[in-house]
């Protein structure tokens, strides 16, 4: 790869453009991811299980690769956007089959400290390197390019893959060694999956208590009560879509984490433990696959009341 530094490149080598990557799992979230970095001018091979998400990125210029394999012989850096850390140990697994040595792995799943910690050992036994980089924000900030991601890793490597993070996302946080982002990401999705279900009962309050649920909205919004979630999932409440794009099993997987981590570095997790409860029996109510916003439904049934207000998308752009 030529010098960063070498006064014949075009601008978009100088910036990191010249880099090569591939990424594996086309879902709602990670298709997003790949379509910011096509975007913006990285070569791009892609791989899904479901080669149907990869239309419209192949229509724009990525490359599909038939295989994990295949993909990793054929890039700089692999990215991966998996559902579970299964999944991950799998895909890993087909990567470092034919992975020359010097790539990079790049994991966007949400894992445990110590599974990426261990995956990354793996990797390193075959010349591989590992940054993790989990996204928090949601599906609508990764369709704009403004996701906020998490980095842990060396960061020689950071610096490296600096340009492909700042095409997909915002705010980009370095948070130290590998393992760091995988906490803090736990943490924000506890934090965001306790303001739901709060949000829930705030606008339940306001409605029992014969308050325009719209003007509810806006005066939470303004007011020291507001949350991330209030602004955003909180709309999808009133619409009635829930439709986040996030499901319950989702949301159980990370609220496991979360309670294993207050295990292990011995803080109760009072609010933790009532919201995983909370979400278990919304999964038992609607199904693992249901939308995790939908949590608030099971407020609304027992109540017998539902939170609807005009104006409000049935989707977050």
């Amino acid at each position: 790869m030529s010098d960063p530094g070498h006064g014949q490149q075009n601008p978009q080598q100088r910036k990191g453009h010249a880099m090569r990557y591939g990424f594996i799992g086309l879902g709602n979230l990670g298709g997003h991811l790949a379509t910011s970095l096509l975007r913006a001018g990285f070569g791009l091979v892609v791989h899904d299980r479901n080669p149907a998400t990869a239309e419209k990125l192949i229509q724009a210029g990525a490359v599909w690769a038939d295989s994990v394999g295949t993909l990793s012989q054929q890039c700089d850096a692999v990215l991966t956007c998996l559902p579970s850390p299964q999944v991950s140990q799998a895909v890993l697994s087909q990567i470092l089959d034919t992975a020359q040595p010097g790539l990079t792995w790049i994991e966007m799943s949400t894992v445990g400290r110590e599974e990426i910690v261990r995956l990354a050992a793996e990797a390193a036994a075959k010349g591989v390197s590992t940054m993790e980089l989990p996204v928090t924000g949601g599906v609508h900030l990764a369709a704009q390019g403004k996701i906020t991601m998490l980095a842990g890793g060396k960061r020689e490597l950071f610096d490296r893959h600096l340009p492909a993070l700042q095409a997909m996302g915002d705010q980009i946080f370095y948070m130290g060694p590998l393992g760091n982002a995988a906490v803090i990401k736990v943490i924000t999705n506890m934090l965001a999956f306790i303001h739901l279900v709060a949000d829930g009962e705030a606008l339940m309050l306001a409605k029992r208590g014969g308050i325009d649920l719209a003007q509810a909205w806006q005066a939470i919004k303004a007011s020291s009560g507001n949350s991330f979630v209030h602004e955003t999932e909180g709309q999808l409440i009133l619409n009635g879509s829930y439709n986040v794009g996030f499901t319950m099993d989702l949301a159980l997987k990370d609220l496991g984490f979360a309670m294993n981590f207050g295990h292990s570095f011995n803080v109760p997790l009072q609010l933790a433990q009532l919201t995983n409860e909370i979400f278990l029996k919304g999964k038992e109510t609607y199904g693992g696959a249901a939308q995790s916003t939908q949590i608030v439904k099971l407020l609304e049934d027992t109540v017998g009341q539902d939170l609807r207000a005009e104006g409000f998308p049935a989707r977050l752009e």
